[in-house]
């Protein structure tokens, strides 16, 4: 039994969770699972799904972040004055925007490795002076309107049918090549290679995910550009957690930061450079919130944004204990948390019904983490 445990609160779970959320909020109203609520809802999850693949990052790492919703505000804000009043070009403006992000990372971090503030308590203090200079830069208006096209266009713009086609069958071959290069490297290793069936049924598995979703997108106005830039995303971060040695890093500090720094480690640069890459997602999301309501507000990225990040990334799979998690539990967090609230949406249902679903999902997310870390402790597992 207790190898079971740690197997049910993987992405099988969540899957299987997130199927039931669906077969509800369909029963309820049957335009839940309609092309259009979909689209519509992939374009709600993309914001939250960036702040949330960041969370997955700090989360990896021990630490965390309560700033990036104040983050994506302020980067918002110095797009939308970029444009407005020096004129800039939209793609000059949204790299301006996230180098800003960079240098409130970069202060987090330095922040708390120089002084060994919790992350807790300097991000908390991050989330009140950035929500200040949000304040500030949209000014009393309270609103920044945004007329440049090509920021507008990020989140309004869908690929032509032929491209999200294109799409799909180059995800389908990606998925053919991880799992045939993860055989390689296992017999490579001498170490036993992965049964053909389970290849079989994974690559299966992304096919149907990747042809359905664009042949149902496709029905609607297409796949939304914010569905690919969120994709490419998952995809390069997975890539520097798993196939580089800084992100070998970051889970060996997650796992144990002692052990990590007497290994020679550089426990503080790595930390840093975490926040660093927090904070420049978290900007991105601000950017990308900002084409959405083509303006940048003193209400974008408040509320409980930056909760619902941490809620997406833990329900997803991540552990919050540290050293245990995938890039791509936060898109799976992100579907569960903004099916709900989309659901509850379509019901009719205050944003306070929302929040209660949300933290009750978030609390059984992290009970079961709890309870399979110890389950795992007590076997003399390592997390």
């Amino acid at each position: 039994m207790s190898g079971r445990i740690p197997r049910l609160a993987g992405p099988v779970a969540v899957l299987v969770g997130m199927a039931a959320v669906w077969v509800v909020f369909q029963a309820l109203n049957h335009n839940f699972l309609s092309a259009r609520n979909l689209s519509n809802m992939v374009l709600q999850i993309g914001v939250l799904g960036t702040l949330s693949v960041g969370m997955v990052v700090v989360l990896l790492l021990g630490e965390i972040d309560l700033s990036v919703g104040a983050i994506a505000g302020v980067s918002a804000a110095v797009l939308a004055l970029t444009v407005r009043d020096w004129r800039w070009p939209g793609l000059a403006a949204i790299a301006l925007a996230i180098v800003v992000g960079c240098v409130i990372g970069l202060l987090h971090g330095s922040v708390v490795t120089a002084f060994g503030i919790p992350s807790f308590i300097v991000t908390l203090a991050g989330l009140l002076v950035w929500q200040g200079v949000q304040l500030w830069l949209v000014g009393d208006g309270g609103e920044i309107p945004i007329r440049d096209q090509f920021v507008k266009g990020i989140a309004s713009t869908y690929l032509p049918h032929a491209v999200g086609w294109a799409l799909a069958v180059v995800g389908i071959l990606v998925a053919v090549a991880i799992v045939a290069g993860r055989r390689r490297r296992r017999l490579r290793h001498g170490l036993a290679a992965p049964s053909w069936r389970g290849a079989v049924v994974t690559v299966a598995i992304a096919a149907v995910v990747a042809l359905g979703g664009v042949a149902l997108l496709n029905s609607y106005f297409g796949v939304p550009w914010m569905l690919v830039i969120l994709v490419v995303l998952l995809a390069v971060c997975t890539v520097l957690l798993r196939q580089t040695t800084f992100g070998q890093h970051v889970y060996a500090i997650g796992g144990n930061r002692e052990a990590a720094r007497r290994a020679g480690i550089a426990v503080r640069r790595t930390t840093i450079v975490v926040f660093v890459i927090v904070s420049a997602l978290a900007a991105l999301a601000g950017v990308l919130e900002a084409s959405r309501q083509f303006s940048a507000s003193s209400a974008l990225g408040g509320g409980t944004l930056q909760l619902n990040a941490i809620a997406a990334a833990v329900i997803g799979g991540t552990s919050m204990f540290g050293g245990r998690g995938r890039i791509y539990q936060a898109l799976l967090g992100a579907l569960v948390v903004g099916s709900v609230q989309n659901g509850l949406d379509l019901l009719g249902q205050p944003a306070a019904i929302k929040n209660i679903c949300t933290g009750v999902i978030l609390v059984v997310a992290v009970v079961v983490d709890a309870t399979g870390r110890r389950r795992r402790l007590a076997r003399g597992a390592v997390d």
